[in-house]
Protein backbone atom coordinates (compact mmCIF):
# COMPACT_ATOMS: atom_id res chain seq x y z
CA UNK A 1 0.00 0.00 0.00
CA UNK A 2 1.50 3.74 -1.21
CA UNK A 3 1.89 6.03 1.52
CA UNK A 4 -0.12 8.73 -0.14
CA UNK A 5 -3.14 5.76 -1.32
CA UNK A 6 -6.50 7.07 -0.54
CA UNK A 7 -9.99 5.98 -0.19
CA UNK A 8 -12.90 7.33 -2.21
CA UNK A 9 -13.18 10.42 -0.05
CA UNK A 10 -9.84 11.32 -0.22
CA UNK A 11 -8.51 9.90 2.90
CA UNK A 12 -5.20 8.62 3.31
CA UNK A 13 -5.06 4.96 4.10
CA UNK A 14 -1.53 5.22 5.74
CA UNK A 15 -3.15 8.09 8.29
CA UNK A 16 -5.79 6.25 8.77
CA UNK A 17 -4.67 2.95 9.52
CA UNK A 18 -2.65 4.42 12.72
CA UNK A 19 -5.64 6.52 13.77
CA UNK A 20 -7.63 3.22 14.03
CA UNK A 21 -4.70 1.67 15.81
CA UNK A 22 -4.21 4.10 18.13
CA UNK A 23 -7.75 5.10 18.87
CA UNK A 24 -8.04 0.60 19.33
CA UNK A 25 -5.34 0.70 21.47
CA UNK A 26 -6.80 3.62 24.04
CA UNK A 27 -10.34 2.15 23.71
CA UNK A 28 -9.92 -1.39 24.15
CA UNK A 29 -9.95 -1.67 27.70
CA UNK A 30 -13.50 0.19 27.88
CA UNK A 31 -14.38 -3.46 26.55
CA UNK A 32 -12.35 -5.53 28.24
CA UNK A 33 -11.08 -4.48 31.29
CA UNK A 34 -13.43 -1.77 33.08
CA UNK A 35 -16.05 -3.22 31.35
CA UNK A 36 -16.35 -7.14 29.46
CA UNK A 37 -17.92 -7.40 25.93
CA UNK A 38 -20.03 -10.34 25.27
CA UNK A 39 -19.95 -11.24 21.47
CA UNK A 40 -22.59 -13.57 19.79
CA UNK A 41 -22.09 -14.07 16.33
CA UNK A 42 -19.29 -12.85 14.83
CA UNK A 43 -18.47 -16.03 12.63
CA UNK A 44 -20.50 -14.35 10.49
CA UNK A 45 -18.14 -11.78 9.85
CA UNK A 46 -15.50 -14.00 8.05
CA UNK A 47 -17.96 -15.37 5.37
CA UNK A 48 -19.11 -11.66 4.50
CA UNK A 49 -17.98 -10.07 0.61
CA UNK A 50 -15.70 -7.36 1.26
CA UNK A 51 -18.13 -4.65 -0.03
CA UNK A 52 -21.73 -3.81 0.11
CA UNK A 53 -22.39 -4.80 3.55
CA UNK A 54 -24.70 -2.83 5.57
CA UNK A 55 -24.58 -2.83 9.29
CA UNK A 56 -28.07 -2.14 10.90
CA UNK A 57 -27.98 -1.47 14.68
CA UNK A 58 -29.73 0.10 18.06
CA UNK A 59 -28.30 2.91 19.30
CA UNK A 60 -27.13 3.83 22.77
CA UNK A 61 -24.21 6.24 22.71
CA UNK A 62 -22.78 8.44 19.76
CA UNK A 63 -18.94 6.79 19.92
CA UNK A 64 -19.32 4.10 22.66
CA UNK A 65 -20.98 1.56 19.67
CA UNK A 66 -19.33 1.83 16.54
CA UNK A 67 -15.91 1.96 18.14
CA UNK A 68 -17.06 -1.22 19.47
CA UNK A 69 -17.94 -2.73 16.25
CA UNK A 70 -14.37 -1.80 14.87
CA UNK A 71 -13.37 -3.55 17.35
CA UNK A 72 -15.16 -7.07 16.85
CA UNK A 73 -15.08 -6.89 13.01
CA UNK A 74 -11.31 -6.60 12.92
CA UNK A 75 -10.67 -9.27 15.69
CA UNK A 76 -13.54 -11.62 14.14
CA UNK A 77 -11.82 -10.87 10.38
CA UNK A 78 -8.40 -12.01 12.18
CA UNK A 79 -9.69 -14.93 13.19
CA UNK A 80 -10.89 -14.40 16.58
CA UNK A 81 -14.84 -15.85 17.61
CA UNK A 82 -16.69 -13.74 19.89
CA UNK A 83 -13.61 -12.34 21.68
CA UNK A 84 -11.73 -9.25 21.25
CA UNK A 85 -8.70 -10.75 23.43
CA UNK A 86 -5.24 -9.47 22.50
CA UNK A 87 -5.49 -6.19 20.47
CA UNK A 88 -2.88 -7.19 17.99
CA UNK A 89 -5.57 -7.82 15.67
CA UNK A 90 -5.94 -4.25 15.09
CA UNK A 91 -2.46 -4.05 13.56
CA UNK A 92 -3.76 -4.75 10.18
CA UNK A 93 -7.33 -3.32 10.73
CA UNK A 94 -9.82 -3.57 7.74
CA UNK A 95 -9.79 0.03 5.96
CA UNK A 96 -12.89 0.22 4.31
CA UNK A 97 -15.38 0.32 7.35
CA UNK A 98 -17.61 3.45 7.55
CA UNK A 99 -20.05 4.54 9.74
CA UNK A 100 -23.16 6.73 9.17
CA UNK A 101 -23.02 9.92 11.21
CA UNK A 102 -24.57 12.96 12.01
CA UNK A 103 -22.45 16.39 10.71
CA UNK A 104 -23.28 18.31 13.17
CA UNK A 105 -22.01 15.56 16.09
CA UNK A 106 -19.08 15.13 13.99
CA UNK A 107 -18.22 18.59 13.69
CA UNK A 108 -18.60 19.58 16.90
CA UNK A 109 -15.08 20.44 18.09
CA UNK A 110 -11.39 19.05 17.03
CA UNK A 111 -11.90 15.31 18.73
CA UNK A 112 -14.79 14.44 16.81
CA UNK A 113 -13.00 15.72 13.47
CA UNK A 114 -10.18 13.71 14.13
CA UNK A 115 -12.96 10.53 14.45
CA UNK A 116 -14.21 11.46 11.46
CA UNK A 117 -11.02 10.57 9.24
CA UNK A 118 -12.23 6.94 10.52
CA UNK A 119 -14.32 6.46 8.53
CA UNK A 120 -17.73 8.76 8.95
CA UNK A 121 -19.94 9.34 6.54
CA UNK A 122 -21.32 12.85 7.43
CA UNK A 123 -24.96 13.55 6.23
CA UNK A 124 -27.37 16.68 7.70
CA UNK A 125 -30.43 15.06 9.71
CA UNK A 126 -33.63 16.10 8.31
CA UNK A 127 -35.66 15.93 11.78
CA UNK A 128 -33.13 17.86 14.19
CA UNK A 129 -30.39 20.03 14.26
CA UNK A 130 -29.18 22.04 17.19
CA UNK A 131 -31.40 20.82 19.71
CA UNK A 132 -34.34 21.53 17.50
CA UNK A 133 -37.02 19.94 15.65
CA UNK A 134 -37.03 20.31 11.67
CA UNK A 135 -38.10 19.49 8.78
CA UNK A 136 -35.61 19.44 5.65
CA UNK A 137 -35.27 17.67 2.31
CA UNK A 138 -32.93 14.77 2.07
CA UNK A 139 -29.32 15.64 0.90
CA UNK A 140 -28.81 13.23 -2.79
CA UNK A 141 -25.22 13.80 -2.00
CA UNK A 142 -25.45 12.43 1.33
CA UNK A 143 -27.53 8.87 0.09
CA UNK A 144 -24.55 9.05 -3.04
CA UNK A 145 -21.81 9.08 -0.28
CA UNK A 146 -23.29 6.19 1.35
CA UNK A 147 -23.27 4.60 -1.74
CA UNK A 148 -20.02 5.24 -2.55
CA UNK A 149 -19.01 3.62 0.82
CA UNK A 150 -21.22 0.67 0.18
CA UNK A 151 -19.09 0.08 -3.45
CA UNK A 152 -15.76 0.81 -1.32
CA UNK A 153 -16.58 -1.06 1.68
CA UNK A 154 -19.23 -2.11 4.53
CA UNK A 155 -21.06 0.70 6.28
CA UNK A 156 -22.53 0.69 10.13
CA UNK A 157 -25.63 2.88 10.43
CA UNK A 158 -28.22 3.73 13.08
CA UNK A 159 -31.62 3.64 10.93
CA UNK A 160 -33.34 5.40 14.45
CA UNK A 161 -30.91 8.43 14.13
CA UNK A 162 -30.88 8.93 17.93
CA UNK A 163 -29.51 7.10 21.26
CA UNK A 164 -32.97 7.04 22.65
CA UNK A 165 -34.45 3.07 22.63
CA UNK A 166 -37.93 2.36 20.43
CA UNK A 167 -37.98 5.43 18.73
CA UNK A 168 -38.75 5.00 14.52
CA UNK A 169 -36.77 3.57 11.72
CA UNK A 170 -36.05 6.66 9.58
CA UNK A 171 -37.40 5.52 6.20
CA UNK A 172 -34.34 6.82 4.65
CA UNK A 173 -32.49 3.41 5.71
CA UNK A 174 -34.75 1.13 3.51
CA UNK A 175 -34.88 3.41 0.71
CA UNK A 176 -30.80 3.26 0.96
CA UNK A 177 -31.43 -0.80 1.05
CA UNK A 178 -33.76 -0.65 -1.73
CA UNK A 179 -31.52 1.22 -3.98
CA UNK A 180 -28.12 -0.22 -3.76
CA UNK A 181 -29.33 -3.82 -2.43
CA UNK A 182 -26.49 -4.50 0.18
CA UNK A 183 -26.50 -7.44 2.22
CA UNK A 184 -28.00 -6.19 5.72
CA UNK A 185 -26.78 -7.61 8.93
CA UNK A 186 -28.42 -6.99 12.00
CA UNK A 187 -26.68 -6.11 15.11
CA UNK A 188 -28.11 -5.70 18.73
CA UNK A 189 -26.05 -4.22 21.33
CA UNK A 190 -27.06 -3.49 25.28
CA UNK A 191 -25.21 -2.52 28.28
CA UNK A 192 -23.44 0.79 26.68
CA UNK A 193 -26.18 3.32 27.96
CA UNK A 194 -25.14 2.11 31.68
CA UNK A 195 -21.31 1.73 30.69
CA UNK A 196 -20.93 5.35 29.33
CA UNK A 197 -22.06 8.99 29.05
CA UNK A 198 -24.13 9.88 26.31
CA UNK A 199 -21.53 10.81 23.97
CA UNK A 200 -19.62 7.40 24.88
CA UNK A 201 -16.25 9.09 25.70
CA UNK A 202 -16.58 8.90 29.42
CA UNK A 203 -17.18 5.82 31.58
CA UNK A 204 -20.30 6.33 34.06
CA UNK A 205 -19.93 2.92 35.44
CA UNK A 206 -17.34 0.18 36.19
CA UNK A 207 -18.00 -4.01 35.65
CA UNK A 208 -20.56 -4.04 33.10
CA UNK A 209 -21.34 -6.78 30.75
CA UNK A 210 -22.30 -5.09 27.89
CA UNK A 211 -23.52 -7.64 25.12
CA UNK A 212 -22.85 -7.52 21.09
CA UNK A 213 -25.35 -10.32 18.91
CA UNK A 214 -24.45 -10.28 15.25
CA UNK A 215 -27.63 -11.96 13.29
CA UNK A 216 -27.77 -13.81 10.03
CA UNK A 217 -27.87 -11.58 7.10
CA UNK A 218 -31.85 -10.23 6.51
CA UNK A 219 -33.93 -11.59 3.49
CA UNK A 220 -35.19 -9.43 1.64
CA UNK A 221 -36.74 -8.68 -1.55
CA UNK A 222 -35.03 -5.54 -3.00
CA UNK A 223 -37.28 -5.19 -6.12
CA UNK A 224 -40.82 -6.29 -4.80
CA UNK A 225 -40.41 -5.30 -0.33
CA UNK A 226 -42.55 -1.99 0.32
CA UNK A 227 -40.13 0.61 2.01
CA UNK A 228 -42.76 0.04 5.07
CA UNK A 229 -42.31 -3.48 5.14
CA UNK A 230 -38.73 -3.23 5.22
CA UNK A 231 -38.73 -0.52 7.47
CA UNK A 232 -40.66 -3.03 9.74
CA UNK A 233 -38.05 -5.57 9.06
CA UNK A 234 -35.56 -3.99 10.44
CA UNK A 235 -37.44 -2.76 13.72
CA UNK A 236 -37.80 -6.76 14.85
CA UNK A 237 -34.58 -7.66 13.19
CA UNK A 238 -32.64 -4.90 15.76
CA UNK A 239 -35.37 -5.04 18.43
CA UNK A 240 -36.39 -2.12 18.44
CA UNK A 241 -40.07 -3.12 17.48
CA UNK A 242 -42.65 -1.60 20.01
CA UNK A 243 -43.82 -5.46 20.88
CA UNK A 244 -40.01 -5.61 22.48
CA UNK A 245 -41.13 -3.17 25.38
CA UNK A 246 -42.78 -6.31 27.21
CA UNK A 247 -39.60 -8.20 27.84
CA UNK A 248 -36.73 -5.65 28.22
CA UNK A 249 -34.57 -5.92 31.43
CA UNK A 250 -36.21 -3.64 34.28
CA UNK A 251 -32.35 -2.18 34.55
CA UNK A 252 -32.70 -0.99 31.30
CA UNK A 253 -36.15 0.77 31.77
CA UNK A 254 -34.37 2.01 34.89
CA UNK A 255 -32.43 4.10 32.00
CA UNK A 256 -35.04 5.05 29.76
CA UNK A 257 -36.02 8.56 31.96
CA UNK A 258 -38.15 9.58 28.69
CA UNK A 259 -39.86 6.68 28.12
CA UNK A 260 -41.23 6.01 31.80
CA UNK A 261 -42.12 9.25 31.95
CA UNK A 262 -44.58 8.48 29.00
CA UNK A 263 -45.44 4.57 29.35
CA UNK A 264 -46.20 2.35 32.52
CA UNK A 265 -45.12 -1.10 32.88
CA UNK A 266 -47.01 -3.70 34.41
CA UNK A 267 -44.40 -6.29 36.44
Amino acid sequence: MGLLKKNPFGHILFFKKWLIRIFGVLTHRRFRGFNELRIEGSEIIKNLPDSNVLFVSNHQTYFADVTAMFHVFNASLSGRVDSIKNVGYLWQPKLNIYYVAARETMNAGLLTRIMAYGGAITVERTWRAKGQDVHRDVKLSDTENIGTALKDGWVITFPQGTTKPFKPIRKGTAHIIKKYKPIVIPVVIDGFRRSFDKKGIRIKKRGILQSFQIKQPLEIDYENESIEAIVEKLEYAIEQHPSFLKVIPREEIEDMEELNKKRRFDY
